[in-house]
């Protein structure tokens, strides 16, 4: 993927735009796959408040003046419709226990955004284990994630699997597409390291072998979690693994270069490339932008 000499630093300080006039539009799809007959994949996106979570459309933009906004993709994995199950049952799960980090700002106090990250997914996953213990089809049901939350501070972010969330900034004008997650997979860290390069990840007969799940049936799970310093026209991708089957790098990035006007467009053009490439496993992506709220989406 081409590369920018220095667009960004992760959780380094960098020009900020005032966070009342910030919003985010964003467009969600999700494609079967062709290799069995039930989607495993699922995505949410919701506004947090003190009152608790409202789920957000397919296709939309919202300010972050008065809400946080998160987004999440899942890939859940078991036979029959366990994974279905388990990848829909985590986002619930998740909307439900995200949003108290409202009651503890209301007290006065500062949340911190990424040990309640940490305790929800815990949570989660014992729950997805709890669920399956009672339903013997529903053993050993795990699901991947990737999450966005975005405050009106910064964006703190997180994964479990393979899942996975890329940033796409323009400095100096200079485009860069970085992934910001990583791959739970040993085969990820010989990529990360240089050690492979991306056709032999790709033709790996392990590179879907995951050493962290939510559920399982594993006592707990370690998710990847960092913050990033969002700014007014950084564009995001959270997608199931089903979408970098069908793409490669230097594909995704080739579509932020190619399609800019709108999250929607953006949306289309990768999954409507990985599914022709590909299309096997189940394809889901959430595109995601920043606004100023003066900005046209």
């Amino acid at each position: 993927m081409p590369e920018d000499p220095n667009p960004f630093i992760l959780g380094a300080s960098s020009p900020r735009t005032d966070p009342r006039s910030v919003a985010i539009t964003w467009s969600a799809d999700s494609v079967s796959g062709t290799k069995k007959p039930i989607n495993d994949d699922a995505w949410l996106a919701f506004a947090s408040d003190i009152n608790g979570a409202s789920l957000l459309g397919q296709d939309g933009r919202h300010s972050l003046e008065s809400h946080d906004l998160v987004f999440a993709v899942s890939d859940g994995m078991g036979g029959g419709n366990a994974g279905d199950v388990a990848s829909r049952l985590l986002l619930e799960y998740l909307s439900e226990m995200i949003p108290r980090t409202f009651k503890t700002a209301a007290s006065g106090l500062h949340p911190d955004y990424l040990h309640h990250m940490q305790q929800a997914i815990q949570a989660v996953h014992l729950a997805i284990n709890a669920h399956a213990a009672e339903d013997e089809d529903k053993k050993g049901m795990a699901a991947t994630l990737a999450l966005a939350w975005f405050t009106p501070e910064n964006l703190y972010f997180c994964n479990v699997g393979d899942s996975r969330l890329y940033v796409n900034r323009v400095h100096n004008n200079n485009s860069s597409t970085t992934q910001l997650t990583e791959d739970h997979t040993f085969v990820w860290k010989k990529l990360n390291r240089g050690e492979i390069n991306e056709r032999e990840f790709r033709n790996h007969p392990r590179r879907s072998a995951l050493y962290e799940v939510v559920g399982g049936g594993h006592r707990s799970v370690k998710p990847y979690m960092a913050t990033f310093p969002y700014q007014s026209g950084d564009r995001f991708l959270l997608c199931s693994d089903g979408l970098v089957d069908g793409l490669w790098e230097k594909n995704i990035h080739a579509a932020f270069l190619k399609n800019t006007d709108s999250t929607s467009e953006l949306s289309e053009a990768l999954i409507s490339r990985a599914v022709n490439n590909d299309g096997r496993d189940d394809t889901t992506l959430i595109a995601l932008e920043v606004h100023k709220l003066a900005d046209n989406a």
